[in-house]
């Protein structure tokens, strides 16, 4: 006979929104299970964020030493021990990894069951021999790499982010079918690292960014040595030799064949909801995702969805924040709702390219009247000091001045769009930006001198400067 548990909260996940949900409520005192089939901690941990931001920084020193005579020391060709290079992202994650571990969760008073659940009627789920019966439950089963079907892909041994950090050899030549954030990342590393790198994109390379700022990025990948092919689609992929691959695309030019030693498919992310039986729990979902309202419920009210799974932007920090929204109506019947335009994201290249709230096109359909700011990083004292120029930011407000969204290409950009992150979820207006003090020298200052260019037009206006001439003369 299964095993029943009556808790408040049920959480079916133990990526970031998970981990957020059951955390908090446990910390109220309110009993949570916590249903999780794969390792803690999620993609973010396990197979994403931490361990390709891990392997960017190998890539990031290894590229240091090739041009360290900018800075009066010789250049060095690394020699990459790319099995050492494994134990280094290995042992960030396992160095993180206690603090989403079974063991810390069960400290803070939460049951967590590592099996499969799945749901067999509206408020009962069942995950191993445990029959859950909750007053609620929240859904934050995240997403999976999504595989295109190519016709020969599965007749060769194609990675994914899942599979690409157990690597313990150097790529030879690493062909890449996807150019968005995880693609370039990881192109980028790669490419740092000693192996060859080729990218192929249906579309435009980063096409969910502002093309003036990606094309910033684009350029530094492609003077490094990255190939990027756009406008390149895959229509089949057969084995090469013992242990090689050949890829086939149509690109406007004609077709092309790429050979390499690895293939990386990095084309997107697919919603994890295959086996959790929504049918019979009443929960609408299609290809996209569980489908919510703003204030993240379900078609069944007493079920919640946050992270991937719900359908919108695919972040770790949007899971984040997910969880933190749905913890004011389950705990405490207080509204809550979704707002996407506060939402920053960065692509963590070199230079890093960042962006949050409209972009200038979006603005542009949105507001009739709008203002685009720039500033140039080579404007920077302290990028001219750390041989950083390249990249810039774009600033747009309307026609009052609120700031609607910016985006930022170059050095520490994921540090630097967090001021224009708050001053977007504000209302903030440039004047607030202008009228802060960021110490110098700091590469802050290219966002304050973005928001007194807002004010160049009025040194020139004629009825300003006759009022400056009339004020003169009283001394």
């Amino acid at each position: 006979m299964n095993e029943v548990l009556t808790p408040d909260i049920c959480v079916i996940g133990g990526g970031s929104g998970g981990l957020t949900v059951a955390a908090a409520a446990a910390a109220f005192g309110v009993e949570v299970v916590l249903v999780e089939k794969g390792r803690m901690g999620g993609d973010c941990l396990n197979y994403g964020c931490v361990p390709s931001k891990a392997l960017l920084a190998a890539g990031k020193q290894a590229e240091a030493m090739r041009h360290a005579s900018r800075f009066g020391i010789a250049d060095v060709e690394p020699q990459v021990n790319f099995g050492q290079v494994n134990r280094h992202v290995q042992g960030v994650i396992d160095a993180i990894a206690p603090n989403d571990s079974v063991e810390r969760f069960t400290a803070l008073g939460v049951r967590v069951i590592q099996a499969h659940g799945r749901f067999t009627g509206k408020r009962t789920l069942l995950a191993g021999d445990v029959e859950i019966r909750a007053r609620r439950f929240v859904i934050a089963t995240g997403s999976s790499p999504l595989v295109p079907p190519i016709p020969g892909l599965d007749s060769v041994g194609y990675l994914t982010n899942e599979t690409l950090f157990e690597q313990t050899r150097k790529p030879g030549h690493l062909v890449i079918i996807g150019g968005g954030p995880i693609g370039m990342e990881m192109a980028q590393a790669h490419r740092r690292l000693g192996s060859d790198v080729t990218v192929l994109e249906a579309a435009r390379a980063l096409g969910k960014d502002d093309p003036e700022l990606a094309a910033v990025v684009l350029r530094r990948l492609c003077a490094e040595g990255v190939d990027i092919r756009e406008q390149a689609k895959v229509t089949g992929v057969e084995p090469r030799g013992k242990a090689g691959v050949r890829v086939h695309a149509a690109t406007p030019d004609g077709d092309i064949v790429v050979d390499g030693t690895h293939l990386l498919v990095a084309v997107g992310r697919a919603v994890n909801v295959d086996g959790l039986d929504l049918d019979k729990a009443g929960i609408a979902h299609d290809r996209r995702g569980i489908k919510v309202t703003d204030k993240l419920r379900t078609t069944n009210r007493r079920v919640y969805a946050v992270g991937d799974v719900a359908g919108g932007l695919q972040f770790t920090h949007v899971a984040g924040y997910h969880g933190g929204l749905v913890l004011r109506p389950l705990l405490f019947r207080l509204p809550a709702r979704v707002n996407e335009t506060i939402i920053p994201w960065v692509t963590y290249t070199d230079p890093e390219l960042a962006h949050v709230g409209l972009t200038e096109d979006a603005a542009r359909q949105k507001h009739r009247n709008i203002s685009v700011l720039r500033w140039p990083y080579a404007e920077n004292d302290r990028a001219q000091a750390e041989h950083r120029t390249d990249g810039l930011i774009k600033v747009v407000t309307d026609r009052r001045g609120r700031i609607l969204g910016a985006t930022i290409a170059g050095a520490h950009a994921g540090e630097m769009i967090n001021l224009w992150g708050l001053a977007v979820s504000k209302g903030m207006t440039v004047r607030d930006i202008a009228g802060y003090v960021p110490p110098y020298p700091t590469m802050s200052e290219i966002g304050k001198r973005a928001a007194v260019s807002y004010y160049a037009a009025s040194t020139r206006n004629p009825w300003v400067r006759r009022l400056i001439g009339f004020l003169r003369k009283f001394g």
